[in-house]
């Protein structure tokens, strides 16, 4: 993993696009994603590997066809599946919402993420507290008011901020404080920003890759923890995988192999695994 940080690391400014000329075909799966989003895709050795890449390799397996992963800005992934002509899936820790649904078939969920904030230890403008379970840390969304908010570019964390901030469609917890959300093209360039002439005070992000940003981060000590409302109510997410719409033969052999995955525990062992737990 601290492999991969590095390349991550020197990756980060410049997106390693695969070459989108040729098409999809009948014996290969080409999967889009966006490999700076630790543990589901990331680099190591200049390889794409992670969660979502074992999950796509099985279901290659399954239907005896090759998988190949295609980097990109997390961005077009909705859009150049949705298309079909350059990529039949979508993998990159997704997140199931209506729009996006509008445009692509969603597989089963497979994760369930809940939001976090990245912030610098020592910073006494945010201080943890304990969820209705008694143990988890969080961060309530009211400490957030008039900070320079960094987030990744059409992620979940960037509608939730987005959405807070104008008040259209949620709570309106950070309209009129001042709070300012500041979008990149991936986490890690928004938790760079953070030391940069932008002066972040804290990025938004999945959990997974929020605790990885925060752990293996060089040069800085960081902190984080879960995005609450209140005690009891999580700042929560459903990742899929998502398929050109009209591929059924494709999206079942997904779901099919998400079902077995998820009944034995695979899903967390690969989490684990790929976090360097285990």
């Amino acid at each position: 993993m601290k492999k991969a940080l590095g390349i991550l690391l020197a990756l980060a400014t410049c997106f390693c696009v695969g070459t989108f000329s040729a098409g999809c075909s009948d014996d290969t799966i080409i999967v889009q994603t966006n490999a700076f989003f630790a543990p589901f895709e990331y680099y190591d050795d200049m390889e794409i590997v992670g969660v979502d890449v074992d999950i796509m390799n099985k279901v290659g397996e399954k239907l005896g066809k090759k998988v190949e992963f295609r980097n990109g800005e997390f961005a077009i992934i909705i859009d150049t599946v949705s298309q079909g002509k350059v990529a039949d899936v979508g993998a990159a820790g997704i997140t199931i919402t209506e729009e996006r649904a509008e445009k692509v078939d969603f597989s089963i969920p497979y994760y369930t993420s809940v939001q976090y904030v990245i912030w610098e230890k020592g910073d006494e403008d945010f201080t943890t507290s304990k969820a209705s379970d008694g143990t988890t840390d969080i961060i309530l969304w009211e400490q957030l008011g008039g900070k320079k908010i960094g987030v990744q570019l059409d992620t979940t964390g960037m509608i939730y901020v987005q959405g807070e901030i104008s008040g259209v469609d949620f709570d309106g917890v950070l309209k009129d404080t001042g709070a300012v959300c500041k979008s990149y093209d991936n986490a890690q360039m928004a938790v760079e920003a953070m030391f940069g002439s932008e002066a972040l005070d804290c990025v938004v992000v999945d959990e997974l890759p929020a605790q990885y940003l925060a752990e293996n981060t060089k040069g800085h000590e960081l902190q984080c923890a879960a995005l609450y409302y209140n005690e009891s109510r999580a700042t929560e997410e459903e990742y899929a995988i998502c398929v050109t719409p009209g591929k059924d033969e494709l999206l079942n052999a997904i779901n099919e192999v998400l079902e077995e995955m998820l009944e034995k525990g695979e899903i967390d062992e690969l989490v684990s695994q790929h976090l360097g737990l285990n």
